[in-house]
């Protein structure tokens, strides 16, 4: 974990970090998706402190909610950048199970009703 201040030392507004942006490219990020850098694709020079810092982080496997923490930015704002990266192909995004892919609620009910009854 990063010391206090060591990517967010700056009092910049949210808007400032997103270049006056309120929604991410894509629709596609939660809090849960991971994110990875590749280490030998390096930012544009145009990028920000705060993209160079999560570029740096997601060197490793990290999701976008902890991004956030250690970056100590709102989860919106991580998500504009995040999104960015992944549009550029600085990063790649890896979500969980899609919903449609995820069992049944009452299933998993009726299954847990029936090992229950076999007791």
């Amino acid at each position: 974990m990063s010391s206090p201040g060591e990517y967010h030392d700056s009092p910049l507004r949210p808007y400032v970090i997103t270049r006056g942006r309120s929604r991410p490219t894509r629709n596609t990020l939660r809090v849960d998706t991971l994110l990875l850098a590749d280490p030998d694709r390096p930012l544009p020079a145009s990028a920000g402190r705060q993209e160079r810092a999560l570029h740096r982080m997601c060197v490793r496997l990290l999701s976008l909610a902890e991004a956030a923490v250690h970056l100590e930015l709102p989860v919106s704002v991580v998500t504009i950048l995040a999104s960015d990266l992944v549009d550029s192909g600085h990063l790649q995004a890896r979500s969980g199970i899609p919903a449609a892919a995820r069992p049944d609620r009452e299933l998993l009910l009726e299954v847990l009703h029936g090992l229950r009854s076999l007791r």
